[in-house]
């Protein structure tokens, strides 16, 4: 059965009111991107557990940790960031979720060709170091990072060909890189696809609820359902603000989100949980 999640810090910095939209929504998964206005990898071991402790007290489970890990330049020195990457891997085994939210790092303007055997190495050290852990990476296409177009991604995907490394559908990021996001990039995608991020844009950039955007939600989630995708919906709205590592919606507007979402879902007798 398909499950909903969300990137909770859409909500609020504080964690109660993080748990109380989620349960006033039904939503029972959540995406560790950050509490208390702190990423996700700079929480403390103590707030780690704290936040464990509150989630399955209600009932809550952690999908993913939404990491920045590649959210940097690939001109970076990668050993800094395999120090933070290792933390990620602590995270996520602590609370007990199989996947990380990555990227595919940010290439100078116009030197993708010159970058990629760099960023593919990089990638593969990544993936190889999660499986020796049991977790599987999330490769979502952010724009301006080396994955952001439907051709990129592919030659990520297929030219890795790794078990833990798999692909986030994002249809709104696919849009603002002037991309087909369905039928084009579902097509294209779909032997590795794992995840998907829920929100969606007009065509003059305006981020809306999902089904009022480009995205054409009804028919990416007829095909998704046809096709047998058994996998996670994580709601990542956007609706107040969209930044670099992270977007904000505030409770109200999440709520809208949420509401609109399960209306898809519900209208098509899609089951979830």
């Amino acid at each position: 059965m398909i499950r909903l999640s969300a990137f909770a810090d859409e909500i609020s910095a504080d964690l109660e009111e993080q748990i109380a939209v989620l349960k006033q929504e039904g939503i029972h998964y959540i995406e560790l991107r950050s509490v208390w206005n702190t990423n996700v990898l700079h929480l403390s071991d103590e707030q780690l557990a704290t936040i464990k402790q509150r989630l399955e007290a209600n009932n809550l489970h952690v999908a993913a940790i939404g990491s920045p890990i590649g959210k940097v330049p690939v001109t970076a020195p990668f050993e800094e960031h395999m120090y933070q990457f290792e933390r990620a891997l602590i995270v996520a085994r602590r609370m007990e979720t199989p996947y990380i939210r990555i990227f595919s790092f940010y290439p100078p303007e116009n030197e993708h060709e010159r970058y990629r055997s760099e960023i593919l190495q990089r990638l593969r050290s990544l993936a190889d170091r999660a499986q020796e852990q049991g977790i599987t990476l999330l490769h979502e296409n952010e724009k301006l990072i080396y994955g952001d177009t439907i051709a990129r991604n592919v030659d990520l995907l297929s030219t890795l060909e790794h078990p833990h490394f798999r692909a986030v559908l994002d249809p709104a990021n696919y849009l603002e890189c002037k991309q087909v996001p369905f039928p084009d990039a579902y097509t294209a995608i779909k032997p590795w696809l794992a995840y998907v991020h829920v929100k969606d844009v007009t065509h003059d950039g305006t981020l809306v609820v999902a089904g009022e955007g480009e995205a054409n939600w009804p028919a990416l989630l007829e095909q998704l359902r046809t096709d047998g995708y058994d996998g996670f919906f994580a709601l990542e709205p956007h609706l107040a603000a969209a930044g670099q590592y992270q977007g904000f919606s505030g409770a109200a507007l999440f709520r809208k989100a949420s509401q609109s979402f399960q209306h898809l879902l519900k209208t098509m007798h899609w089951e979830y949980r």
